[in-house]
């Protein structure tokens, strides 16, 4: 039997080549709640605790939009041409 065996590199991008994918293009919804927001983004301003928010994150993680409607953050996100996809 003869196998065609060909090298594939690991991984063809760099890690910024990977990171930047779907950026701009590529957004998912996180629930959290205002506890969660500040302390993964503590950057954010100081907000009443125990709110239920919903974060639209871009590909890379980067924050997009905080609100407290998941249909808000759903709409902004069809508003800007971003195709939302699920995470597990």
């Amino acid at each position: 039997m003869n196998e065609d065996r060909t090298m594939i590199q690991t991984n063809p991008l760099t890690p910024a080549e990977f990171a930047a994918l779907g950026t701009g293009e590529v957004a998912y919804l996180k629930s959290m709640t205002s506890d969660e927001l500040l302390r993964i983004f503590p950057q954010a301003p100081e907000i009443q605790s125990g709110l239920q928010l919903f974060a639209l994150l871009s590909a890379d993680g980067a924050p997009i939009l905080v609100t407290d409607s998941r249909e808000a953050a759903t709409a902004n996100a069809w508003e800007h041409d971003l195709r939302m996809v699920s995470v597990h």
